[in-house]
């Protein structure tokens, strides 16, 4: 490095944001995550000794310290430390970093640490190139990723690591973030005399959500844009902070965890008849950027799965909210979304449509039987082959029911859906009971099964299963 190079370095390390600035250089500096780097703790004995020889995968939302991690990890192993951003880099800098590596081991005996930042990033080909190295021990790999690495890093990598789930900052420690940033002389703001109202701080704390550099680019906005006062003072203000930091950060990425995991709290509060909790995670996902129509597909099927006749209207309110936001769009059409929201939540449960997976599920064991004659159509082959003939046509009986049989021969007696005694499926049972009764007294049933029901479980294995064939 000659003197220039010295000099600009010097220079960018002086001018690099706070949030940079402040990052911490030791175990001891760093706030937060005690359950993983806290005294006695796996990881910190591992970075402590420098003893880091598995490979680690450290997952948690932005700020939350997975770069700082590496970088303490850096300052205290003596093995040779090499980073790659995932996000610029590819199969060649990884080919390069390989090689560098083998000959490092070769020569010096020395062990290479590589910290790839980013690592979801990289698609299945780059992390099978990575794999072998991280297999024979020729790499120590510590990967950080904002997304979960059980789905979006290939599991053979995953298998060969330690995963460490990092969990955004409580209050507490942000607030420590802060007061260290103010009160450092050498890398924060120590120097100046900064007087931070008690309210300014707690709406740092609170609308930084967890994330410690969202949280140090909000103070280093409000100390650089505020003049000092006449004793010398740069007084942050709730009004200075408010506009430092003025809407919550919401870590929301539509195509990892954030996404899935709100959605599923959002469909189980309705599901468990809680319309506070139905609203708070609604307004999470739309304040997210979620697209509505997604929300609204959901509840278009929770309202078949989890309503069904309980509520029949339930599918019709669900339905037409889809279509009044269609008419309507944002701002405005977050009225008729809330509306079928509080309209399922608030409704009678019943999940009987799950029923139909029984049916599904005996085809799929059994095979599929013939249609009985009566039944069949008689519009084509009726003359000539019989078909429907013996059908009764129902509404032709005093109370529109005839008791005749509609499942094959074999079938009979068997029934696959069992009403619930919730709202108006209380009426579908009362009536199918009578029904039932009739169809055996003139079938002469003497045997009757009601298949059990299945898990929430079985019912999404068949799921994945059910590829019906056919024109629709």
């Amino acid at each position: 490095m000659d003197l220039f190079d010295h000099s600009l370095k010097q220079r960018m390390k002086h001018e690099a944001p706070l949030a940079a600035r402040m990052r911490p250089r030791t175990l001891d500096e760093f706030v937060g995550q005690q359950d993983i780097v806290g005294p006695g703790k796996l990881l910190r004995r591992a970075i402590e000794t420098d003893r880091l020889f598995s490979s680690i995968i450290v997952w948690g939302p932005p700020g939350s310290g997975k770069t700082t991690l590496a970088q303490i990890i850096a300052h205290k192993t003596e093995s040779y430390f090499v980073t790659l951003s995932a996000a610029l880099a590819g199969k060649p800098e990884l080919r390069k970093v390989i090689q560098q590596a083998v000959e490092r081991r070769k020569l010096h005996n020395m062990r290479t640490i590589l910290f790839v930042d980013e690592v979801h990033r990289w698609n299945k080909a780059q992390q099978d190139a990575l794999l072998p190295h991280v297999e024979n021990g020729m790499v120590t790999l510590i990967g950080a990723t904002t997304e979960n690495p059980y789905f979006e890093v290939i599991g053979a990598l995953v298998s060969r690591s330690r995963v460490f789930q990092l969990r955004p900052l409580e209050d507490g420690d942000v607030r420590c973030i802060l007061e260290n940033a103010i009160n450092d002389a050498e890398r924060g703001y120590g120097e100046r005399d900064i007087l931070m109202d008690e309210d300014a701080m707690e709406h740092l704390i609170r609308i930084a959500g967890g994330d410690a550099r969202n949280a140090l680019n909000a103070l280093e906005l409000a100390v650089e844009s505020t003049l000092p006062d006449a004793d010398g003072f740069i007084h942050i203000n709730l009004n200075v902070a408010q506009e430092s930091i003025q809407r919550r950060a919401v870590f929301y990425d539509k195509d990892g965890d954030a996404h899935y995991d709100t959605i599923s709290a959002f469909i189980k509060s309705v599901r468990g008849s809680d319309p506070d909790a139905t609203l708070y995670w609604l307004a999470k996902m739309l304040y997210a950027g979620e697209d509505p129509r997604f929300i609204l597909r959901r509840m278009i099927i929770l309202a078949s799965e989890d309503i069904g006749l309980a509520d029949p209207l339930g599918l019709v309110v669900a339905s037409s909210a889809a279509q009044a936001f269609d008419y309507i769009g944002l701002p405005e059409g977050v009225y008729p979304i809330v509306e079928a929201a509080l309209y399922l939540a608030t409704a009678p449960k019943s999940n009987t449509a799950g029923a139909y997976f029984k049916a599904f599920q005996l085809i799929e064991n059994e095979g599929i039987t013939s249609v009985p004659r009566h039944l069949q159509d008689a519009n084509r082959d009726g003359k000539a082959l019989g078909h429907g003939e013996g059908y009764q046509y129902p509404h032709e009986a005093p109370d529109h029911f005839l008791p005749q049989q509609y499942l094959p021969n074999q079938l009979l007696g068997t029934y696959f859906y069992k009403p619930t005694d919730q709202g108006y499926e209380a009426q579908v049972a009362e009536r199918l009971t009578r029904w039932r009764e009739a169809q055996r007294k003139a079938l002469e049933i003497t045997e009757t099964e009601t298949l059990p029901g299945l898990s929430k479980d079985e019912i999404e294995t068949i799921k994945k299963r059910h590829k019906p064939s056919g024109v629709y």
